[in-house]
């Protein structure tokens, strides 16, 4: 553990619930729920990846803890990226390392749908430049896309270090179609006032339809240094509005694909056995899921 972890700053708070992912299946929409409980604290900024490479680990504990201040009965964070094995090893280990006791949200939706949000969102950051059907070339091309959708190996990497009781697994189609039932069972999770209700609990924030990508103008913008600044220093819950209405008027709704059958076939053959444990693992059947 870095050195800087000894530093004597106790401000703030170590979190007791991440939303350890998975990436396009709703985690922001939950973590913005979360922290309209008045006994919730939901850090301000989102994806805080601490846990993965030494970028944000290497800023220590004090660091993390600044993130969850007040006094609450939950602190929590949601980042995604926790669960992107084997490309970042570490986070169990690291996380348990510090926060043992925490509590696991680990959202799911179904694998192929969750594939095409995220080529949709990689599109709009500008972190993918290739044609969908580029993607589905061999396993090799498309591995990022299929890593974050193998939902059994992902979380056999926490459960090698947090028991199967402060884990829960939820349905993105849960939260969506039932969403007062669906907190309150994350309500009842964390052992919180279940019967909390909001008329906010109505907003999706973030929807994949709203997703747009940046023409020739809005890729130039995005490189110049004085606006990434200006977007950086915005405050954390604001920044993606700011970082919207900069490149709004530069951009242009992305068409989501469709999946060919040739593309199904493929991604069942890489995906199925996996999520065929994940069925066994969790006791749920996911009857709506396409494989």
């Amino acid at each position: 553990m870095p050195s800087v972890f000894m530093s004597k700053n106790n401000s703030g708070h170590l979190p007791n619930l991440i939303i350890i992912g998975a990436q396009k299946c709703a985690t922001s929409a939950l973590h913005y729920y979360l922290g309209l409980h008045p006994q919730i604290f939901m850090s301000k900024q989102k994806e805080l990846d601490f846990f993965i490479g030494e970028r944000s680990w290497g800023k220590g504990i004090s660091w993390y803890k600044s993130h969850f201040t007040g006094t609450f009965k939950i602190y929590g964070e949601a980042s995604p990226n926790y669960t992107v094995h084997p490309l970042y090893k570490e986070v169990p280990a690291r996380m348990y390392s510090l926060v043992p006791e925490a509590k696991l949200i680990y959202l799911v939706r179904d694998p192929l749908e969750r594939i095409v949000s995220h080529y949709v969102h990689r599109l709009a950051s500008g972190k993918e430049k290739r044609k969908f059907e580029e993607l589905f070339v061999d396993i090799n091309s498309a591995e990022v896309y299929l890593a974050r959708s193998r939902y059994c190996e992902q979380i056999e990497q926490f459960l090698k270090y947090f028991p199967k009781k402060n884990i829960l697994i939820l349905n993105q189609e849960d939260l969506l179609l039932n969403r007062d039932s669906t907190m309150k069972t994350v309500f009842r999770f964390l052992c919180v006032e279940e019967n909390f209700s909001s008329r906010r609990f109505s907003i999706m924030p973030h929807r994949s339809d709203e997703k747009r990508e940046k023409n020739s103008i809005g890729e130039k913008l995005s490189k110049n240094s004085l606006i990434n600044n200006f977007i950086e220093r915005s405050p954390p819950n604001m920044r993606w509005r700011v970082k919207r209405s900069v490149y709004y008027p530069f951009s242009q709704p992305i068409k989501r694909p469709v999946l060919s059958k040739e593309q199904v076939r493929f991604l069942t053959d890489a995906l199925l056995d996996d999520i065929t444990r994940f069925r066994k693992l969790t006791g749920h059947d996911f009857s709506s899921w396409s494989l």
